[in-house]
Formats: structure tokens, C-alpha cells, sequence
């Protein structure tokens, strides 16, 4: 009989806190839907006591899914508990995930306590929030650097007090994978009770080590493994999902089984990707767009002798329609709309409309419409109910030619407009934006990234804009570079806390 691993999703927490990718309700929801219908059997959705919004969500999450155990993230703190509490009332099936650090480093100059301290304050933490629920995980924050002798001792203790699930997270990113599956290993043999409870993975990827790291912790006997859809976490991201749901459909001889249908990873992963704003690294294994493209000659002749020669993944078990509908200008509404269900976006008619709308122009635009530009087109629409707008731009520039912008805006129904001079066109049509605003904002960061090939390419813009000692992330795109950067500093802009 198959060893069954466990699927731990934290996207919707530990994805999240990216910089610029946060999420509303409406669209948490739809990424927990989705994480449902991938198969995962715990959603990590949220920190509720961090915020309003955080705490407002994991209620909302917990109506709208029926069959994934629902966690809510502490502190090993009595408040944090009987938030995650109460925001976890609607859950069918619930889970407290609480703990505290367990390394030198965190005993010391986070909590400024001592390792005895820290094993009663995280007992006393299983054991309050054992109270409300059946489910208790402890997570032991910067396992990864804490000594396999201590550790064992902890999670000794949470298990006696209660906890049904012991996360051993490589907080850093620290570990080398041997060690890590030594420190899994160890806690194997040396914690009395360890078979009353399951041991979790949530590796980092600082050193590019996460997929390796989790794996080498399935095979020490973890049965639960915290990954994220396309890796995406703090800093340089968390384990890949896809990653670990593909080595074992890849290597069967392992007999680890997971709930994961695997014909839903790509529609997951590009949904994840355009609602964060996001973009999948095109070289990503699994998802990525050069995942399953061939361009070496050699490679080429091998994948249409036998295509077992260069993949060992048939594109169709992850999702990935490798006789896909090409979408030009004289595509039709039911085309588009299949493309959207592909890439993991479902519309009702009234946005389908307004996303075609949309379509056709860009269509008019570029001679082939790629799924980059299509989930380009179904987040567009959103910008319909800013208060601020971009009316129209025209720049002139050129060498030895002064860069001037004239722009116009639409501000809540009234119009304005303004003209400046710059160094570049980006810069002279920011500048006429900016005085139209008549706010001190700074530029802090600004990316520009090609989303398909060729000229005709549609163009994404990141940015940060500072304003009142706050940091705001906008997005733009467009097939005009200068008017995508435009549309992501006015994106900044409507966010700004008023």
C-alpha cells in the first residue's frame, strides 16, 4: 500500500506577504477554489490577527471551500489563538498552526528568553489552543539552525501536549539536503511519540535548495510537505508545489502518493501568477514557458523521433494543451473565453464581454494572441473602477530630439491635462502626470519585462512608488511601453491610503 503525503498549501499566507502581490477577499477565494479542485488537503489561509483583511479572509475562505482543512497562522500568544478561533467558526475541518524559534539566534536576540522558557511557552501554546480545536500543528521557526538534540526536546514536548503536527521549517533556506534529512531522521528515532503525530517540511529557497530540501525530508519520513504554487514566498520564495507533486508522479517506484490532480498545475499556477502580478520565470520547471520547448537541433530531431528522449512529463498530466487554439483578430468570444478556462479564469458573460473588447483591440495590435497577454487581459478590466484614469498620452521623441508628453487623465469624471519635458519619454509623460497629481511621490523601483516575442510584444511594467512613508506597487501593460509605465505609476497612485 502507498505511503500517502500530505499537501500543505501556504500561497495565500507565506506566498502573499511578496512584496506588490497581495490579494483581496474575492480573489483569495478564487485561488482557495482553485487550490481545491489541485487537490490540496490543508489551505494556510492567512494570519488573522495580523489584519483586518487577513482575518476577514480566512472567514470567507472558510465558507466558500468544503473539504480542505482550513489553518489559520499564530503566534504562540493567547490573543493570536482566539483570533485564528474566530476566524476559523465557519471551517469544516480546522487547524491552529502556532509556535515560536527554536535556534540560538531566535532565543536569543528575538525573544531575549532561554531554550527552557521557550519549551513552556510553546506547551502552554498547544495546549490553550487544543482547547478550540482537534487539530493542533507547532511549527519550530528557524529549525533548520537549531540543534537536532534541542529540537528533538521540543517536539517532544508539543506532541505530549496535544499538537498533531510538527513543522520542522528550514526558515533560511539554510540547509544543506543531506542535513536536512539527517535533522528529519533524528527526530525519527530520537522523539518519544513521534508516530502520535506527522512531521512537516516548509523549506526556503534562499540557497536554491527548497525542492531538494523537502524531498530529502520526505524520504527521512515527513508525511506532510508546506509548499506554495510556483514557489512564490519571502525573499527567494518557498517550495514549489508542482515540483514535489511531479517528482513522485514522475518516480513512482517511491510508492508516495498525493491527492494532487496533477492536470490542474499549470491552470493554478497561471492564475496564481496573474492575480499576483507575478510572472513565471520562463525557464520554472514544471510550469515554466520554456518547460517543454525544444530549441537545440539535436533535441529536436530526438523529441519527434520519440518524444521520451528529452521529457520525461507528458505536457497534458500537468495542465499544459500542447494543441492549443491559436487566438488572432478573428477569433470570437468562445475561443477567448476557452483560452481563459486553460489558464485557469473563469468569467461570467457581462466581463467575458468586457475582456473581448479589450481582446479585439489588442488583437488589431499583434498578429497572435499568447495566454500571457490573455491573463494580461482579465486582470485589465479591473482598472475600469480606479478613481484615477488614463485618458490619453502622446509623447514625441527621438534622437536629438528633446522628449515631450502630453497627457490627460480622468479624475473621478473630471478631466485634466498637462504637457513636460524629459530625459526619455517615460520620464517626460511621469512628469506630466505629475503635475496633474500635485503629490511628493518618488520612483523606487521600476521593471520593464517582455510577456511574449517580438515587436509587437505586449509589455509589462512593475513599479514602487513611495509616497507618504509608504511603499505602493502598481502594474501596467501594453503594447506601448510608455503607456504601460504610465497606467502602472497611476495603478500606485489609486492605492495610495487617503
Amino acid at each position: 500500500m502507498s505511503d500517502r503525503l500530505f499537501i500543505f498549501d501556504t500561497t495565500l499566507r507565506d506566498g502573499e506577504q511578496v512584496p506588490g502581490c497581495q490579494l483581496n477577499t474575492i480573489e483569495k477565494i478564487q485561488v482557495a477554489k482553485a487550490l481545491e479542485q489541485l487537490g490540496v488537503d490543508v489551505i494556510e489561509a492567512g494570519f488573522p490577527v495580523s489584519s483586518p483583511g487577513d482575518f476577514h479572509s480566512v472567514i470567507e475562505i472558510s465558507k466558500a471551500v468544503t473539504w480542505p482543512t482550513i489553518c489559520a497562522l499564530t503566534r504562540a500568544v493567547k490573543k493570536d489563538i482566539d483570533v485564528a478561533v474566530e476566524a476559523l467558526q465557519y471551517a469544516k475541518r480546522k487547524r491552529i498552526h502556532t509556535g515560536l524559534g527554536t535556534s540560538d539566534y531566535h532565543i536569543q536576540y528575538k525573544f531575549n528568553s532561554t531554550r527552557e522558557e521557550m519549551i513552556e511557552r510553546g506547551v502552554a501554546a498547544v495546549k490553550y489552543a487544543k482547547r478550540f480545536v482537534d487539530d493542533v500543528e507547532f511549527y519550530c521557526e528557524d529549525a533548520g539552525r537549531t540543534d537536532n538534540e534541542y529540537l528533538a526536546r521540543v517536539v517532544e514536548a508539543v506532541i505530549k501536549a496535544g499538537a498533531t503536527v510538527v513543522n520542522i521549517p528550514d526558515t533560511t533556506g539554510y540547509c544543506l539536503p543531506q542535513e536536512y534529512y539527517e535533522k528529519i531522521k533524528y527526530l525519527k528515532e530520537h522523539v518519544d511519540g513521534i508516530d502520535k503525530a506527522i512531521l512537516s517540511t516548509h523549506c526556503h529557497n534562499d540557497l536554491g535548495m527548497a525542492t531538494a530540501n523537502t524531498f530529502n525530508g520526505v524520504m527521512a519520513g515527513a508525511r506532510q510537505v508546506e509548499v506554495t504554487v510556483n514557489g512564490i514566498g519571502e525573499r527567494a520564495g518557498n517550495t514549489s508545489l508542482e515540483e514535489i507533486a511531479m517528482i513522485l508522479k514522475c518516480h513512482k517506484a517511491l510508492d508516495i502518493e498525493t491527492n494532487i490532480n496533477t492536470t490542474k498545475i499549470y491552470p493554478t499556477s497561471r492564475m496564481v501568477s496573474s492575480l499576483m502580478n507575478m510572472p513565471v520565470q520562463p525557464n520554472k520547471a514544471i510550469v515554466g514557458r520554456n518547460a517543454f520547448a525544444h530549441s537545440s537541433g539535436i533535441h529536436q530531431d530526438g523529441v519527434l523521433k520519440n518524444v521520451q528522449t528529452y521529457e520525461i512529463m507528458n505536457p497534458k498530466d500537468v495542465g499544459i494543451d500542447d494543441n492549443s487554439i491559436v487566438l488572432t483578430a478573428r477569433s470570437g468570444r468562445a475561443a477567448l473565453k476557452y483560452r481563459l478556462t486553460v489558464n485557469g479564469v473563469d468569467v461570467d458573460e457581462r466581463k467575458l464581454d468586457k475582456i473581448y473588447e479589450k481582446f479585439l483591440q489588442l488583437a488589431d495590435q499583434k498578429k497572435e494572441i499568447s495566454d500571457a497577454d490573455v491573463l494580461m487581459l482579465a486582470g485589465a478590466d479591473t482598472a475600469d473602477a480606479h478613481a484615477v484614469k488614463l485618458d490619453f498620452l502622446q509623447v514625441t521623441t527621438g534622437k536629438g530630439v528633446k522628449s515631450v508628453a502630453s497627457i490627460g487623465l480622468d479624475i473621478a469624471g473630471q478631466k485634466f491635462e498637462a504637457a513636460s519635458s524629459g530625459n526619455g519619454p517615460v520620464d517626460a509623460a511621469i512628469k506630466g502626470l505629475k503635475k496633474i497629481i500635485m503629490k511628493t511621490m518618488t520612483l523606487k523601483e521600476f521593471t520593464i519585462q517582455a510577456i511574449s516575442k517580438g515587436s509587437d510584444d505586449v509589455g509589462k511594467v512593475h513599479m514602487q512608488v513611495e509616497y507618504d512613508g509608504n511603499l505602493y506597487y502598481g502594474f501596467g501593460a501594453n503594447t506601448d511601453i510608455v503607456t504601460a509605465s504610465v497606467e502602472a505609476y497611476i495603478d500606485c497612485i489609486n492605492k495610495f491610503k487617503r
